[in-house]
């Protein structure tokens, strides 16, 4: 028979909970067994303040055998629990009004193919700064394991009793818009992941570029010619478009929009400090 997904909203807050629980226990773990001084450690969670250390991560990339859980957690559960979550809302609007809406499929189809392209481009994360600069502390297990999965999926949750019907040239505003920014997101991390593989490859070697004194290349054209950041803002644009399903009776469904802005000039601050440091005058 059909899988009962709708358990998953029934119980969300049981298992929100009990997820925020597994993250401390986890989150311990880490901590003590960073103690081992052969283990390779973070930066910035190693500054002897336990609180912080606990928080930031103390170890780099803690393994077990060749099993690494920062890489995993990363993308794997979130992401996975994430979708599930959202068809399990599926499944409880369908329950209560007989039908789905026009803002539920969406907001499905948006956010699925959200969570594949970042598990099919899943080698790209080896690069970012949460696999190369972060420790694996209780900010990235609680923001992997909890965060993602029962926040990300509000849009859905909020859908479920209040559908605003948006008519049909509002759903296809709103598809236009998200497909914008999936344009933009995915050609930009497209882009520069190519570039960083092979910079002489056909799709990428007409791109130009700045030789920095540390042998290393930086784009200075196509997307990354347009902004420095160009992939941040696709990314908020996709994010807006889920946010623009819920119609606008409620800021509660415009939380992801705020909280990711923040999020993202928080982390283009970061970025630019470390490749200010890393490069020196080339940046």
């Amino acid at each position: 028979g059909r899988a009962p997904l709708g358990l998953l909203y029934d119980y969300h807050a049981e298992l929100a909970l009990s997820t925020v629980l597994l993250c401390v226990v986890l989150s311990t773990y880490l901590y003590m067994r960073s103690r081992d001084p052969n283990l390779l450690r973070a930066d910035g969670g190693n500054s002897g303040s336990t609180v912080y250390d606990f928080f930031m991560g103390r170890e780099l990339n803690p393994r077990w055998g060749s099993f690494d859980w920062k890489e995993f957690c990363e993308l794997r559960p979130g992401l996975i629990g994430w979708a599930l979550l959202n068809m399990a809302m599926v499944v409880k609007q369908q329950e209560k009004l007989g039908y789905v809406t026009g803002s539920m499929m969406l907001i499905n189809a948006f956010q699925g193919l959200y969570v594949w392209d970042a598990l099919y481009q899943e080698r790209a994360i080896l690069t970012t700064m949460d696999i190369t600069t972060d420790g694996f502390g209780f900010m990235l297990v609680f923001g992997d394991l909890a965060w993602v999965p029962f926040t990300y999926s509000l849009q859905a949750r909020y859908l479920v009793d209040h559908d605003p019907h948006l008519s049909a040239w509002a759903l296809a505003a709103v598809l236009a818009t998200n497909a914008l920014g999936y344009c933009i997101f995915r050609g930009a991390n497209g882009q520069k992941d190519a570039f960083r593989r092979n910079p002489d490859a056909p799709q990428v070697k007409h791109l130009k570029y700045l030789q920095t004194k540390r042998g290393t290349r930086l784009l200075t054209s196509g997307w990354w010619g347009a902004a420095r950041k160009i992939n941040y803002t696709g990314d908020w644009i996709m994010g807006l478009s889920w946010c623009m399903l819920c119609g606008f009776d409620s800021i509660v469904p415009y939380y992801y929009a705020i909280y990711f802005a923040i999020l993202l000039v928080h982390r283009s601050i970061r970025d630019d400090g470390m490749c200010k440091a890393k490069y020196g005058e080339d940046w």
